[in-house]
């Protein structure tokens, strides 16, 4: 891969008359990149995949990089690329279909099992706002739902006797996703329980209701979160999307593949469901660490 660089380096300064900033910019992301991948045993480019990239991508990040450095690197790899494929010195391309990021610009926020486990416990369900609450979160975990999905589920979303729910997602989009039986639970008793009491005595297809009776906003569901958050304990920021996030996180970590996980997330590109796998080879890590008698 080093001669490679050279090869590319060289191009730029004789043929495209790059500036000197440029060409040192340019080489010191490229000898960067290549350092990654031979550190993880990797020295062919026919050995990295689009995964691969946005796992370096994201541990620039964690590295302190600012965004507009990762971009800057990120236009470096893909001139690397396209010098190439045009020379005919490779025919893949692991970057084509990895935008300017706003996915892996930062990680993704995450809480662990145990921490969802504690959030969820929060709410109760002595109240009928604390059952509703309750159900709010546990479908949110379950399903991996954005914000703006779980808001604008009816009553005819949920298909009780298969244990589903239908989200209509992005661009119109609808997607089938399992509710598991913890959720589906918590559901049950807001449905029968709970959310007759927020009707009052209304009518609405709207599953989950506000006290005056109506459906959430994004913002009144992000005040939920936050109130739980802090009883919870957490000293981290805790977002709606934090759930999504703990979601996809726990399906890899506990064997699923990333297809499957795509699907449910809703995601047209499976590059944007990867980052995902960089969370979860980064716990492997760490437990490797921790529990090996040589890690």
């Amino acid at each position: 891969m080093d001669d490679l660089i050279d090869e590319y380096i060289n191009f730029l300064a004789v043929e495209k008359g790059a500036s000197r900033n440029t060409i040192e910019a340019y080489s010191r992301d490229l000898i960067r990149y290549a350092g990654f991948f031979k550190n993880r045993g990797i020295q062919a480019l026919a050995g990295i995949n689009p995964a691969d990239v946005i796992s370096y991508l994201g541990q620039l990040r964690k590295g302190g990089l600012s965004p507009n450095s990762v971009n800057r690197s990120l236009a470096a790899i893909r001139g690397f690329y396209k010098y190439l494929i045009r020379e005919r010195r490779t025919e893949r391309n692991p970057v084509a279909n990895i935008e300017l990021a706003k996915v892996w610009m930062r990680l993704p926020d995450t809480l662990n099992q145990e921490e969802m486990n504690r959030l969820l416990s929060q709410p109760g369900n002595r109240t009928p706002t604390g059952i509703r609450d309750t159900a709010m979160l546990e479908v949110m975990y379950a399903t991996g739902t954005r914000v703006s999905e779980l808001i604008s589920l009816t009553m005819n979303s949920i298909n009780w006797h298969a244990g589903y729910l239908v989200a209509m997602g992005k661009g119109g989009k609808e997607r089938v996703i399992p509710v598991g039986q913890s959720a589906y639970d918590c559901l049950y008793t807001y449905v029968h329980k709970s959310r007759p009491v927020f009707m009052k005595k209304r009518t609405s297809d709207i599953l989950f209701l506000s006290r005056q009776g109506g459906g959430f906003t994004r913002q009144g569901f992000w005040k939920i979160v936050k109130k739980y958050a802090v009883t919870a304990g957490f000293e981290k920021k805790v977002y709606p999307h934090t759930f999504r996030h703990s979601f996809a996180t726990h399906l890899l970590e506990g064997g699923a593949d990333l297809r499957s996980v795509q699907i449910m997330l809703g995601h047209a590109d499976i590059s944007t469901t990867q980052i995902y796998t960089h969370i979860t080879r980064d716990r492997l890590k760490s437990i490797h660490k921790k529990y090996h008698p040589r890690g």
